[in-house]
């Protein structure tokens, strides 16, 4: 009798054995040619993740690497602080509301002035 994963087969004609119930001590019959077939030590094999790529799985793990600090996209635009009177300020945007509004422009100061803005 010979195994394939969790498939076994008959020695003599190479017909598929009833699944077994684990048991080394099992004698499997076949029902083409009644060849009494004993049941192969069980083998567990376990394969590293990395064994079988994926695009999912590339994607998935290209997106846990980003950090809080590659996220920061700010950018410096000339709008007057209402605090100090600076006139440049940190500048990002987020689409907060739907896709036809405008998206939501969020400023900060050096000083540590916030200041929201809807378009």
């Amino acid at each position: 009798m010979s195994a394939i994963g969790s498939l076994i087969f008959c020695t003599d004609c190479g017909n598929l054995l009833h699944e077994s119930t684990g048991d080394p001590n099992t004698i499997l019959v076949c029902d083409v040619c009644g060849a009494r077939n004993r049941v192969p030590q069980t083998i567990i094999s376990e394969s590293k993740p990395n064994a079988f790529p994926s695009a999912l799985r590339s994607k998935r793990s290209a997106v846990q690497t980003l950090t809080a600090e590659d996220k920061k996209t700010e950018a410096i635009a000339q709008h007057t602080c209402a605090k100090c009177g600076r006139k440049e300020m940190f500048f990002t945007t987020a689409q907060l509301r739907s896709a036809d509004e405008g998206s939501t422009v969020f400023y900060r100061c050096v000083c540590g002035y916030k200041e929201t803005v809807n378009n």
